[in-house]
């Protein structure tokens, strides 16, 4: 691969990054408003659940077994993550397309080596060699890959089978998932395991040369 990450590859990186974080900050507090999970396309606070999160809710009618309620911030962070998530959207195109205009998905991100041993050296937390910072190993390549194509798509699929705008207008969204509720709560997993990633990724950035990392992913390098 080139020794540098392209503009937009960097670009759309630090910009999904930020999205990424609002969204995770603003679902919190949606998720607070009602914190239970249903399965189907009905739920409300006089049903059973699928499971709790154990947590006050910012509204009163959802009984949660503690005897107070946190301050309801559902507007504004409801607005804020349905605007981040189409910047996201849009941002995420621009890198899908670009990926596929300069091949880097096909040169950068297939598989090419062992997955077991990919894991082992990372197990090991060794330091990666100067030349082994300007590539991806076999993990890192099917995580990326894994992000990419089915986390990130969930994500999406999820966040519209929740949008009535656009269940009215192609109900197969929801339909496909089993309904509303149903598309929330694999929303909250897929968003779960998009957490995981990150705190993954971002120990490894660590452990690998935080500086040599980060200047790569914001300056780029030499060609």
């Amino acid at each position: 691969m080139d020794s540098r990450h392209s503009g937009v590859v960097r670009f759309t990186h630090w910009v999904n990054t930020l999205c990424f974080f609002a969204l995770l900050v603003t679902g919190v507090e949606i998720i607070i408003s009602h914190p239970r999970f249903y399965w189907g396309e009905e739920g409300n606070a006089l049903m059973p659940s699928l499971f709790d999160i154990p947590i006050p809710a910012s509204r009163g009618g959802v009984k949660t077994g503690y005897d107070y309620v946190l301050p309801d911030q559902n507007g504004w962070s409801r607005y804020l993550h349905f605007q981040t998530g189409w910047l996201m959207v849009f941002t995420g195109g621009v890198y899908f397309i670009h990926g596929l205009v300069k091949r880097h998905f096909q040169r950068n991100l297939m598989p090419t080596g062992s997955v077991v041993q990919s894991i082992r050296e990372h197990l090991r937390f060794q330091r990666p060699a100067e030349a082994d910072l300007r590539t991806y190993n076999t993990l890192q390549r099917v995580s990326y890959l894994g992000v990419l194509f089915v986390l990130v798509p969930a994500m999406i699929w999820t966040g519209l089978a929740m949008s009535p705008g656009f269940t009215a207008a192609f109900p197969f969204l929801v339909d496909a998932l089993g309904g509303f509720q149903s598309a929330r709560t694999i929303h909250f997993f897929v968003t779960l395991a998009l957490v995981m990633f990150m705190v993954i990724h971002v120990v490894m950035v660590w452990v690998s040369g935080f500086r040599a990392r980060m200047r790569l992913m914001t300056l780029g390098g030499n060609e």
